[in-house]
């Protein structure tokens, strides 16, 4: 009988200390385990399918899960204000950070650029986007952008067709999304010939033509982080901000084309 015993018990009789440490050491694993938690996260638009990679490697990695909301920076800014129940905010500009650690929402000194993102004039033609000529000639019936008032994208789209000295001519063809994705998703469905997308939203696509808009045509679109004072007691929410700065999570931004940022 005393044979037919597992092999783990047989090498533990006469060995209670041995059996106590792996005891020990399986309440611990059992522990981490059930110390895993949530954290609720604010996400600029075009950061979407970024953050839902990084969400996923930062849960391999820790066992905590990031649950993500998507909308503009301006949107989702003001809900903050208004208590929505964020914990982090990746935003797509540096003011609102700024803005939410100058009005106490945000723990301070926490704030950080997490990104650096570029525009791209896109569409679903592959013969229609041909450089900036195509905006100057104005061949099309709609451009869409990301709305300016709310979403970074947007302004910066804007700044980038007044520099090019034509966006009092287009001005009339202008239809707005009320963010970045989508702004995409009425190129994609062509509800607008073309529109000035993220270059985030185009990386691993093929198909249609696009135009990198010169870096020199709008100002930088540098996007920071900060971690919200409803996150500052959430060991998720700390353990996720930290995981922004990562190399793993610096592969990804650059794999979804953004500059990784600080």
């Amino acid at each position: 009988m005393t044979d037919r015993l597992p092999a783990c018990q047989r090498f533990f009789r006469g060995r209670p200390f041995a059996a106590a440490a792996i005891v020990i050491l399986g309440l611990l694993g059992a522990t981490g385990s059930l110390q895993a938690g949530e954290t609720n996260v604010a996400v600029a638009a075009n950061f979407t399918e970024a953050a839902r990679e990084i969400g996923a490697l930062f849960e391999k990695r820790t066992g905590h899960k990031a649950i993500f909301s998507f909308g503009s920076t301006g949107q989702l800014y003001t809900q903050i204000t208004q208590g929505a129940p964020f914990e982090v905010f990746l935003a797509a500009d540096q003011k609102r950070p700024e803005k939410a650690v100058n009005e106490g929402l945000a723990v301070a000194d926490s704030r950080f650029t997490y990104a650096t993102g570029r525009i791209v004039l896109f569409s679903g033609d592959e013969e229609l986007v041909k450089g900036e000529q195509t905006l100057r000639n104005g061949d099309f019936t709609k451009i869409a952008i990301a709305n300016p008032v709310t979403a970074p994208y947007g302004a910066a789209a804007v700044e980038a067709m007044k520099a090019l000295g034509v966006y009092d001519e287009l001005s009339a063809k202008i239809v707005r999304g009320n963010n970045i994705a989508q702004t995409y998703q009425f190129v994609a469905t062509g509800n607008a010939e073309l529109g000035f997308v993220a270059l985030s939203q185009l990386a691993g696509k093929e198909g249609g033509s696009r135009w990198i808009v010169p870096a020199r045509l709008y100002p930088i679109i540098a996007q920071d982080a900060v971690l919200l004072k409803q996150g500052a007691g959430n060991e998720a929410a700390r353990a996720f901000f930290g995981f922004l700065k990562s190399p793993e999570a610096r592969a990804v931004k650059k794999k979804f084309g953004y500059g990784a940022g600080d």
